[in-house]
């Protein structure tokens, strides 16, 4: 749809392509690389002049919006800013893709190519937002297909989806349920497994908005409410943290965070607990910049302001989380403790180097940044093993696209622990994996052919639930298969899939069996409902008698938070 713009339209698209260029400013690393993102504006501007989305805007806009995403949320470089701002340039314009390499180079050229591609993936057949998982699947297969040549590629795709959850409105109702629904079934877990906190939790919010609107509006009341009451509270929680922390000479910043208004609805659906029972609802950040840049002594300076903090207030151990010494699989580091205030109520106190509140927030771009600048070594790199991981199952051909849907989706909304192979090995697998869990995780043929577990070199039975921590040895034999009983305690979907497809293949009389032990939880969530149970002890107290008991009763398979009180 082409016209004249009128003078406000230019006055819009000036202000977005200031907006940009601000931004670019401060990202390219010379004039040169800011000459090309230019370039790349008044190509496109010239090929687009005139031309109209189907909102009425200036198509301008679109990726203009769109390289702000890309730059300020992920991080990306002049390359990934100059492709964001030719997006439709092959699609809707006598431009190709060879015309785009002699302007500009290959990589830029190879960009706009692989967009295009993913574009033409979701859009085949009219099934952009593809309602079944089938089709959902092999969308997933083919854009990590396209991931293999460049992982910015998804990234900037990433950010093109943002864009469109972000003007949902505009959209006709029919595409509107498309694009969320294939939003939450391939990209808000891609950007959990790339590490993109900010654009995964915006995604999330916008879809909770439009697919519950009535729990929205209820949540953000209810926070809004709570923030105004708390708010005076949690200053009074920071004052003493940053006292201690200004005196012992320690440069930082602290964040107040408040809990999504999906992670709480999510929270509250899966665990069948109200609002009022959300205790990490706040969250305080600190975020410190190091002495050095040696990234030994980094971390061992957020052990130092751990302890510091940990003095003023009384903490909840179970509650303690250590992704320094094993980050998550997304590449996330931090130190995680919950303190009670003085006011009576949990906040939980994150911890933070610049580093890695960057990769936090920006994920695979400043994980890759900081990894060329020395910071991180192959050990540390838990983004690239899963990508080498993603393109080993990709090559070798013989993974459905379910099963790379079920790898992408497996612990998303789901807590991580960390456990270790007989060699000493760590793999991340999601919170309530038993050791068959771990066996499909390691590979099909492991999980089809084990017959028992080692855990922390003891004899356990295959159902027994991990633990943060455990080394964990799988003892197969040659002729073992599965069981359909084994669908029973099996928590993580890849391994009930793998197993449902030997059964289907090679035990079809046990079918009827297996889909019964899956259908009572098709809807429900993984995770085991979380109960409050109240224990009265009565005896002579003595000191140490509170730890004992605490400790006793972690050791009970199932009891995962002790919190206990005088009467």
């Amino acid at each position: 749809m082409k016209s004249v713009y009128t003078e406000k339209d230019l006055l819009v698209i000036r202000s977005e392509y200031e907006a940009l260029m601000e931004l670019a400013q401060r990202r390219c690393r010379n004039e040169e690389q800011i000459a090309w993102v230019r370039k790349a504006y008044e190509l496109a501007s010239t090929a687009h002049k005139g031309v109209r989305l189907h909102s009425g805007r200036p198509y301008m806009i679109y990726p203009l919006q769109v390289a702000r995403i890309v730059v300020e949320k992920i991080g990306l470089g002049y390359h990934s800013i100059c492709a964001s701002l030719l997006l439709g340039i092959l699609d809707n314009t006598s431009y190709t893709v060879e015309d785009i390499r002699n302007l500009f180079d290959d990589k830029t050229a190879r960009l706009s190519e692989g967009l295009r591609n993913i574009s033409k993936v979701l859009e085949r057949s009219g099934t952009v937002g593809a309602d079944t998982e089938s089709e959902q699947a092999e969308n997933l297969k083919m854009i990590l297909l396209t991931m293999g040549d460049d992982v910015r590629v998804v990234l900037i795709k990433m950010a093109e989806i943002l864009h469109y959850c972000q003007h949902l409105e505009s959209f006709p109702e029919e595409r509107r349920r498309r694009i969320l629904s294939e939003t939450m079934a391939i990209f808000i877990p891609l950007a959990h497994r790339l590490g993109l906190y900010t654009i995964k939790s915006e995604m999330e919010n916008i879809w909770l908005r439009f697919r519950q609107p009535e729990a929205f509006t209820e949540i953000t009341g209810r926070i809004d409410k709570d923030v105004a009451q708390r708010a005076h509270d949690l200053e009074v929680f920071i004052a003493p943290i940053s006292e201690t922390l200004k005196e012992k000479g320690y440069k930082f910043e602290i964040k107040k965070r408040i809990k999504t208004p999906y992670s709480i609805w999510y929270k509250m659906r899966t665990k069948h607990v109200p609002f009022e029972q959300i205790y990490d609802l706040y969250a305080v950040r600190i975020i410190f910049d190091p002495e050095t840049d040696d990234p030994d002594k980094e971390r061992d300076q957020a052990y130092l302001i751990y302890s510091a903090i940990g003095k003023l207030y009384r903490d909840k151990p179970s509650r303690n989380r250590d992704w320094i010494k094993h980050p998550k699989s997304n590449g996330y580091e931090a130190l995680h403790c919950t303190l009670m205030s003085n006011s009576g109520f949990w906040v939980e106190v994150q911890i933070r180097s610049r580093r890695m509140d960057d990769i936090a927030e920006k994920g695979i771009a400043a994980h890759w940044t900081y990894k060329h600048d020395g910071y991180l070594s192959e050990r540390d790199s838990q983004v690239d093993n899963w990508l080498a991981k993603v393109q080993d199952i990709l090559s070798s051909g013989d993974t459905s696209a379910m099963e790379l849907l079920d790898i992408i989706q497996d612990d998303i909304g789901t807590s991580e622990i960390v456990v270790f192979t007989p060699k000493g090995d760590q793999r991340s697998v999601p919170k309530g994996s038993t050791a068959l869990d771990f066996a499909y995780i390691v590979h099909t043929n492991v999980g089809n052919r084990a017959i028992a577990a080692k855990v922390n070199q003891k004899l356990a039975p295959l159902s027994r639930v991990l633990r943060a921590g455990d080394q964990v040895e799988i003892i197969t034999a040659r002729k073992a298969s599965p069981k359909a009983e084994w669908l029973a305690f099996l928590r993580t979907r890849r391994a009930k899939r793998s197993l449902m497809e030997y059964i289907r293949a090679n035990k079809p009389e046990d079918l009827p069996l297996a889909e019964a032990y899956i259908a009572p939880s098709e809807d429900k969530s993984n995770e085991a409902e979380e109960l409050p149970i109240r224990i009265v002890l009565r005896g002579v107290n003595r000191p140490g008698l509170t730890s004992e008991i605490e400790n006793v009763l972690k050791r009970i398979e199932g009891i995962e938070d002790v919190e206990i009180s005088d009467l």
